[in-house]
């Protein structure tokens, strides 16, 4: 039986998976994240202990997390920013006597839904997360490609507008600072509106043709295209599947590939996008995952 663990900036859950790949045993708790490094480990190893309890054996444990780990095992690139320059695996490992694997939490979300979700089957498998914050991992053959520095995938931090938003990262402009939720929203803030308070109350108002909010999404579908279509156009990828908040807007699939069409190196866009069929459970079932390749 395995562990899954995906530390979330606002949740933290834990699955039991046994030989099948069915969920045993699901926990959720909200992340400690204002408490820091110390509490994020201490809940971690309590959630392996209560899943493992049920379980009545030690299982292998993997973890989906935000960043991803230097060649000296300190994470970095993380927006949960307590984590950073921390020895997480190595502090988790020692915790808990075994050796743990841990791996970026879009990363996981893709090996998911390459092995059980909507890019199954598919021979190259691009994930993205439009969430808290942007990110992407890509599966080819069944296997995560992550890349000399670790960071394959990190579409969400190149740059689209170098006097654009700053972000965490130190630059400005981030596609993250763009097609993130807070992002969407700030965008909808900075055009004029007011009312909306959540990125799904900006597409309730564009729906009912508040012209303010139709501009933020109109410029949301437009940054969407322009950074997608830079993925297939390096990466060329079978399927592209989305995660995250954001994924749930329909006019992502209604009308992005238009907009991807518009700015891919190719006379018609041939890239399936696709919502993903796993939801939350992604992340953390590709966590549960990372002992079986």
């Amino acid at each position: 039986m395995r562990i899954g663990i995906d530390l979330g900036g606002t949740k933290t859950e834990g699955v039991l998976v046994d030989s099948g790949g069915s969920v045993v045993s699901r926990k959720r708790y909200p992340t400690p994240g204002q408490a820091g490094y110390s509490a994020i480990l201490d809940q971690i190893i309590s959630l392996v202990y209560q899943l493992e309890a049920q379980a009545g054996q030690d299982c292998s444990v993997g973890v989906a997390a935000p960043g991803a780990l230097t060649a000296e095992g300190r994470i970095k690139n993380s927006n949960t920013q307590c984590l950073i320059g921390e020895p997480f695996q190595e502090d988790l490992s020692s915790r808990l006597g075994r050796p743990v694997r841990i791996e970026n939490d879009a990363n996981c979300f893709a090996l998911a839904e390459a092995l059980s979700g909507a890019g199954r089957g598919m021979s190259s498998v691009f994930g993205v997360i439009m969430g808290t914050g942007v990110g992407g991992g890509m599966v080819i053959r069944q296997r995560l490609h992550t890349g000399l520095q670790h960071i394959a995938g990190e579409w969400g931090h190149n740059s689209i507008n170098p006097d654009g938003p700053s972000c965490y990262c130190g630059q400005r402009g981030c596609i993250e600072t763009y097609l993130s939720g807070p992002g969407f929203l700030a965008d909808y803030r900075r055009l004029g509106g007011v009312t909306a308070v959540t990125p799904e109350a900006v597409v309730c108002e564009a729906e009912a043709k508040n012209p303010i909010a139709e501009q933020a999404l109109d410029n949301l579908l437009e940054r969407f295209g322009k950074a997608l279509a830079g993925v297939i156009n390096i990466l060329d990828p079978h399927v592209i599947v989305l995660g995250g908040g954001l994924s749930k807007i329909s006019q992502l699939y209604d009308s992005g590939p238009d907009r991807i069409a518009r700015y891919v190196f190719n006379p018609v866009l041939e890239t399936p996008v696709r919502p993903n069929l796993n939801g939350d459970s992604a992340g953390v079932l590709g966590a549960a995952s990372l002992w079986d390749y």
